[in-house]
């Protein structure tokens, strides 16, 4: 079992950053690929960004690629979320995930992943 634990969210004007982080129990983190996702309000839960267990390859939503950035501490455990130049519109609850140890693929597919935390609210004012 692994726990993930997310932190870092907040209320923020538009154009602002903020940086998320995760940080995942037990000591399989270095053999999974992370994601992160967010769910809207009244929407369906979409994929925002994903990184390999080495961290030398990096997925990312059209919606957010160029403002945020995605990356992972192996010795800590952690992987984080880097928002640049945000949006109203990147107003959501944002959740960390990890896929089974050594699998790959579906990066952007919520059913790859195989725990996920419990979610840190962002939002962006006008």
């Amino acid at each position: 079992q692994v726990q993930l634990v997310e932190s870092g969210g907040g209320l923020v004007q538009a154009g602002a950053s903020l940086r998320l982080s995760c940080l995942a129990s037990g000591r399989t983190f270095s053999s999974r690929t992370m994601g992160w996702f967010r769910q809207a309000p009244g929407k369906e839960r979409d994929f925002v960004a994903a990184i390999n267990r080495g961290g030398t390859a990096t997925y990312y939503a059209d919606s957010v690629k160029g403002r945020f950035t995605i990356s992972r501490d192996n010795a800590n455990n952690t992987v984080y979320l880097q928002m640049n130049s945000l949006k109203p519109e990147d107003t959501a609850v944002y959740y960390c995930a990890a896929q089974p140890p050594y699998s790959s693929g579906g990066e952007n597919r919520e059913s790859r992943y195989v725990f996920w935390g419990q979610g840190t609210q962002v939002t962006v004012s006008t």
